[in-house]
């Protein structure tokens, strides 16, 4: 069954922002993707293929880039599309479970960056948020050495920084001071 070219893109990336906040280059490699897969469905419903063997080139449906990038800037201009916005919604949402350095990680894959304010204060914030954090999964200080290194597998997986998972696991905190040293 071919994939109908959609009725409007602007609908579509209106519904796409309505779900959830979304940076410009993710919209825009979705709506390009949207175009692509409409288009070549198009040309093989057609019957015939104007572009590449299987593989649509963007730049033959009518320059469909030059679209996209107009309806980003009407979507940045009418305020339903901001970095800023995605960037806060996506770090308010990892905080609690993320260490900075995931948190950067994702957003550089959504083609965006933390300002210098934001990034100071997920990093003071950052052994407070690992000690929550450790609490939930695990409670209790390491008995042996094999233990310990799970955690810290466990909280460096999580994006946190070695000094702050080194802290928090050889009992450096309160939460995580005690009998860690006990075996």
């Amino acid at each position: 069954m071919p994939f109908p070219r959609p009725a409007s893109l602007k609908v579509r990336a209106l519904q796409w922002l309505a779900q959830r906040e979304h940076s410009r280059a993710e919209l825009r490699t979705k709506l390009l993707w949207l175009l692509q897969r409409s288009t070549r469905d198009a040309h093989v419903e057609d019957g015939g293929i104007d572009c590449a063997d299987d593989t649509v080139d963007i730049g033959c449906a009518g320059e469909p880039a030059l679209e996209v990038d107009a309806l980003l800037d009407w979507l940045q201009q009418h305020g339903h599309l901001s970095d800023a916005r995605f960037i806060e919604s996506r770090v308010h949402a990892r905080q609690s479970r993320f260490g900075h350095r995931r948190i950067q990680q994702e957003l550089r894959q959504h083609g965006v960056a933390l300002d210098a304010a934001a990034q100071q204060a997920l990093q003071q914030s950052e052994l407070a948020r690992a000690t929550e954090v450790w609490q939930r999964k695990y409670g209790v200080p390491a008995g042996d050495a094999a233990a310990r290194v799970r955690q810290m597998r466990f909280m460096l997986g999580r994006g946190f920084s070695m000094d702050v998972v080194r802290h928090l696991v050889q009992g450096g905190s309160g939460a995580a001071g005690g009998t860690g040293g006990d075996v």
